[in-house]
């Protein structure tokens, strides 16, 4: 490699330490507007190639930015994976905060505030963090995401002080496309239910092609709240200056998909755009965390990165002109071949309040996940599997709800064993072979090795990073108070307010 082009590397890669706003030149530390959608996961956009769901707004910021092909989530549940964006850090790191209806304690970093503190507007519009209790964790007059603005993004910079100009960083939070839908919204709205694409872990009947159509509508009511935000930057002036960012916080709410760690669990859309500072119309293969974007907004910034986070910035993936010149091979091997993820409790679905714990990495040929409680149900005990939506019912009219009305059809016993049966302690899918993961291939003699390369690795990374669940004291996790009540239990009272 030319020696000027090795000192460019190297200087890339050094940015999340010496501050990329400093070392690109730029007259003002840019804004972030982190748009996430509540349920969303991948391949549901049309950048991914699905020709139903319309995204023209997420369509836009990839190809005016840059597009993620492999992007993932700490976990496939609300409360950590927002905790896990927050801070930087993997969920299993952050106590309680690793559960669904949870807390996170005040005194673990958080990129907002860490900006606040530095210099910035910031502020939250409807979901961000959650849910849970914020005051059990020590948040008492403030929010880990900013001030909350009910009026929205125009409301926040309506009230932005046009004589004390500031940099700002916006969390467009959302509710859609959780759950419950409105039946046959999307057929009503003009979707051809035979076009819509279904995993084949799923029947493809009428019934399931519609609610997966009633998901596509929200999706797109997100979408059009993504589009409005950048025509309000647009007309303040602020767009080409702003660090957009569209995602969402892991998979579609259906069967196998939101709290299971298979693809369809833990892969998320990611977009983001930042006017010139951006090659436009990129696509990048390598995997990512949501994890990463904490300390990418910060280097972005220039505000000091805390060493407890886990991620690490995107911005030498982002800018690297050796490793992404487009339609060329890498030049050199990059260290993003894999990612790492987990899923601890995500709502109370047994009597005794346990979760299902597993730990999963994800490379371009292979999964691999481990079960540490394999004895357990995975989506909660029978008969309601209360651990997948909609939660705590079988859900008239839903996927979950055909699966288990019809689970004793020759045609669906395979799909609802899929969905809702016991799993074994291990298992490894060839994602290329076997997209939708319906063939666990761990038990074949053949494939030993490489579920033991992935094994070592994931254990390795989850020692590094201090799992509980590989050095100690990971039971801890199904004991923490679970604040949104269950199919068993009622949800803990509230604190009582001390009497003046």
């Amino acid at each position: 490699m030319p020696a000027v082009a090795t000192l460019l590397l190297t200087l890339l890669h050094l940015l999340p330490t010496l501050g990329l706003a400093a070392q690109l030149g730029a007259q003002e530390r840019p804004n972030i507007l982190f748009c996430i959608a509540d349920d969303w996961g991948w391949p549901h956009a049309g950048a991914y190639g699905d020709a139903v769901v319309q995204t023209p707004a997420f369509d836009r910021v990839a190809a005016e930015g840059v597009l993620f092909e492999h992007c993932y989530v700490s976990s496939p549940s609300c409360t950590p994976s927002r905790n896990a964006i927050l801070t930087g850090q993997y969920h299993w790191r952050l106590r309680e905060g690793a559960n669904l209806w949870s807390s996170l304690d005040a005194a673990i970093p958080v990129y907002p505030l860490l900006l606040e503190a530095n210099g910035y507007d910031v502020g939250h519009w409807r979901k961000s963090w959650g849910p849970g209790r914020l005051k059990v964790g020590g948040y008492t007059d403030n929010h880990p995401a900013g001030k909350n603005y009910q009026g929205g993004f125009a409301q926040f910079l309506k009230a932005r002080d046009p004589s004390k100009p500031k940099p700002f960083c916006f969390w467009l939070g959302a509710f859609d496309p959780h759950r419950g839908y409105k039946a046959g919204s999307g057929k009503q709205s003009g979707m051809d239910l035979d076009k819509v694409p279904v995993p084949g872990f799923w029947p493809n009947v009428e019934a399931i092609r519609s609610d997966i159509a009633d998901y596509y509508f929200e999706v797109q009511r997100f979408d059009r709240d993504v589009a409005n935000a950048l025509r309000l930057l647009a007309e303040s002036g602020e767009l080409e200056n702003t660090i957009v960012v569209v995602t969402g916080d892991h998979g579609m709410p259906f069967p196998r998909c939101k709290s299971n760690c298979y693809d369809m669990g833990v892969r998320v859309p990611l977009a983001i755009r930042w006017g010139k500072h951006l090659q436009a119309g990129r696509r990048i293969a390598e995997f990512v965390s949501l994890v990463d974007l904490a300390p990418t907004f910060l280097a972005a910034a220039n505000v000091a990165i805390p060493a407890e986070m886990s991620g690490q910035s995107l911005w030498p993936l982002l800018r690297d002109p050796l490793l992404h010149e487009e339609g060329k091979q890498a030049t050199e091997k990059s260290a993003r071949d894999h990612v790492i993820f987990g899923k601890e409790r995500h709502v109370p679905c047994r009597p005794d309040h346990s979760g299902y714990p597993t730990r999963g990495i994800r490379t371009a040929r292979w999964m691999y996940l481990r079960n540490f409680e394999p004895g357990r149900w995975p989506v909660g005990d029978p008969p309601l599997y209360g651990d997948t939506d909609p939660a705590r019912s079988i859900g008239k009219g839903t996927t979950k709800g055909y699966l288990l009305n019809h689970k004793d059809d020759d045609a669906v016993r395979r799909c609802y064993e899929l969905c809702f049966g016991m799993r074994p302690a291990e298992e490894l899918y060839d994602m290329t072979a076997d997209p939708d993961q319906l063939h666990n291939l761990a038990g074949m003699p053949k494939h030993q090795e490489v579920l033991q390369v992935l094994w070592s690795k994931l254990r390795s990374e989850l020692v590094a990073t201090k799992d509980p669940r590989v050095i100690g004291g990971g039971e801890q996790f199904d004991r923490y108070p679970h604040y949104g009540g269950s199919a068993w239990r009622p949800a803990p009272a509230q604190p009582k307010k001390q009497k003046k």
